[in-house]
């Protein structure tokens, strides 16, 4: 009684399940499973997986789309006899159907100490990690197989592809918790996507998907040899997280920003050639990236973190 009194007077305030932008929780993750219908499906090309699952295949089999209507040929299954075509002909006819075969998704999820910078709403290493579950989500919705390697600058963990519902909340609960690690991850400097990418390349053995999920800020040299290697064997998308405060320059006046070793920087913005200069830093390098997946038939998507996720994503 006194509980819903005092409610009504003062107001009832839920309690937050979430990390308030500053980690991702596992509620949070769990919680992105709503936004999937937002999402158009991206399992539209051929695969070659061996299970079945929602996605068509290359090969042919007893599926249940109509893929061929052809002359009997021996050795064909008696059970795939059109017996209605075979009368009208007076010869035996066969059906081939498009075999539903599953495919394999792998996310490499970047948590280096770099990725932990927001100004608005969520850090880049929160919004990363939700656009990771968002995508394991719809994996199990499609029945397909989600694999995983997260990365936090120094060492990565890997996860091979699961598609039941158990394993996807083992992986999230473990993006969970290295998504609060940065936080305190003293060592600033860290290493770029290089290795993990050559991991990634060794585990992905068939045709697959695979998803880099990063602010490439230490995309170098050999990453992008790497990424070059691995779109030859599998589909490649790029999606770029980045701050606002990394697409515009701050408001005019004085800034001191500070690198976490002690050292510091005042810095007015005020001037005209410090923002041309600025934009054209943070506009060069997403151009970089985006040329780099348009050479090598990757593609590249940018998700702000100020923004909904699920919104921005709706272009698959």
């Amino acid at each position: 009684m006194l509980k819903s009194l005092k409610n009504k007077w003062f107001g009832h305030k839920p309690r937050s399940s979430g990390g308030d932008g500053i980690y991702a929780s596992i509620d949070e993750l769990l919680e992105q499973r709503q936004y999937i219908s937002y999402l158009k499906s991206f399992h539209r090309r051929l695969t070659s997986s061996r299970q079945s699952g929602d996605v068509k295949s290359a090969f042919r089999g007893r599926g249940i789309e109509l893929e061929e209507l052809r002359a009997y040929n021996y050795g064909d299954d008696v059970r795939d006899i059109d017996w209605r075509v075979t009368a009208r002909k007076l010869s035996p006819f066969t059906r081939l159907y498009n075999e539903e075969k599953d495919r394999e998704i792998y996310v490499l999820l970047d948590l280096s100490p770099y990725m932990a910078f927001g100004t608005r709403k969520e850090l880049k290493s929160v919004a990363a990690a939700k656009i990771t579950a968002l995508l394991a989500w719809l994996c199990l919705e499609h029945k397909d197989r989600f694999g995983l390697c997260i990365f936090d600058g120094a060492n990565e963990q890997t996860f091979k592809p699961s598609n039941n519902r158990g394993g996807v909340v083992a992986m999230l609960k473990k993006v969970a918790e290295a998504s609060q690690n940065i936080l305190n991850n003293q060592k600033v400097e860290s290493q770029s996507l290089s290795k993990p990418l050559k991991i990634m390349s060794h585990l992905i053995k068939g045709r697959a998907s695979m998803f880099v999920v990063s602010d490439f800020s230490r995309f170098d040299l050999d990453c992008q040899k790497s990424l070059a290697q691995m779109s030859r064997k599998c589909d490649i998308y790029c999606i770029d997280v980045f701050d606002v405060l990394e697409d515009t320059a701050p408001a005019a006046g004085e800034y001191m920003v500070s690198s976490g070793s002690g050292k510091s920087l005042i810095f007015n913005s005020s001037a005209k050639s410090f923002r041309a200069e600025y934009q054209h830093y943070f506009t060069h390098k997403r151009e970089q990236i985006k040329d780099l997946c348009h050479k090598f038939g990757a593609r590249y998507f940018e998700v702000r973190t100020d923004k909904d996720l699920h919104k921005q994503l709706q272009i698959f």
